[in-house]
């Protein structure tokens, strides 16, 4: 019967934050990705993107930082291996990424907004190296989920 389950309240709240990293960490990583995506040739959507951006940056970092949380929480009992390193990994990797798109592209949007460019679309080169940040942003963030479901059901 359920009632002959222990209830660990820590377990409960570190894949409470675990999951509301990848809610929120996830969901922002959606919208500004269709926005870059829709941005790529059109004036209107690279202007919307820079807005969106603003917005969707600091949900992502709040979304990773949970998750993180979460996951030590939630772990903290388990040997450091198997999908616990993995993850571990793919958290640094994300890490890796936010830092170029908060530091290097971030930056550029936000001077293309001030200097009244945020209508033109961004440089070949520089949507190329977009490109690449969101499918590895993507892959990251996807896996890590998928990572959490696999450990929840082979439990």
């Amino acid at each position: 019967m359920a009632a002959d389950i222990p209830f660990d309240f820590l377990n409960f709240i570190g894949l409470f934050l675990f999951i509301a990293g990848f809610v929120v960490g996830l969901g922002a990583v959606t919208v500004i990705e269709f926005h870059g995506l829709l941005g790529r040739k059109s004036s209107y959507w690279t202007e919307a993107t820079i807005r969106a951006h603003k917005i969707t940056k600091p949900l992502i970092w709040a979304g990773v930082f949970l998750a993180i949380i979460g996951g030590v929480i939630f772990y903290r009992r388990s040997n450091f291996i198997g999908i616990p390193l993995v993850q571990a990994v793919i958290a640094i990797i994300l890490i890796a990424n936010g830092y170029f798109l908060s530091f290097r592209v971030s930056p550029f949007l936000l001077e293309q907004e001030k200097e009244g460019k945020a209508t033109e679309t961004l440089p070949t080169e520089l949507q190329k190296k977009i490109t690449i940040s969101f499918i590895i942003s993507d892959l990251g963030w996807w896996g890590a989920l998928i990572l959490l479901v696999v450990y929840l059901l082979r439990r």
